[in-house]
């Protein structure tokens, strides 16, 4: 099961949902989040942050390293780690993404009742078209080799 949690970033003027795999981590994993208009501020530290496209996420990597000390895995535990394996990441490619692929889904859902073929043609050419606009834009789950979402 995952849970959605919405995180304000350190200036206010953003948010991002995060998914937690299984569980596993309390929300508490996220120290802070900033966005484009803050993370300037930031003062990246690649031991407990991780960038995607402008955003950080600044993990708390003491509760992860507890929090997971118990699953199987081959890589050590980074925000990297967390992030790409889906114990605390975005819902969906970026953040709010899960808000607006459901508006770009509902334009597309108009055509299932009137035009079924067509709607199906258009539903596959909307998700690849938007992944590779997503993978061009440097969103990092856009770009992963089997393009995973959470």
């Amino acid at each position: 099961m995952c849970v959605d949690h919405k995180i304000l970033c350190t200036c206010g003027r953003n948010s991002a949902s995060f998914n937690f795999k299984d569980d596993l981590l309390p929300v508490e994993v996220v120290n802070k989040l900033y966005c484009p208009a803050c993370s300037p501020s930031a003062g990246f530290d690649a031991g407990s942050m991780l960038s995607d496209n402008g955003w950080i996420i600044d993990y708390n990597m003491e509760i992860a390293r507890f929090m997971t000390g118990k699953i199987e895995r081959e890589r050590p535990v980074t925000p990297e780690f967390l992030f790409d394996q889906g114990y605390c990441t975005w819902r969906g490619v970026y953040p709010n993404d899960h808000i607006d692929s459901a508006r770009e889904r509902e334009e597309l859902l108009k055509l299932a009742k009137t035009e079924p073929k067509r709607y199906f043609q258009e539903l596959r050419s909307w998700g690849n078209s938007r992944m590779e606009r997503l993978a061009r834009e440097g969103w990092r789950k856009a770009n992963e080799p089997e393009r995973v979402t959470a």
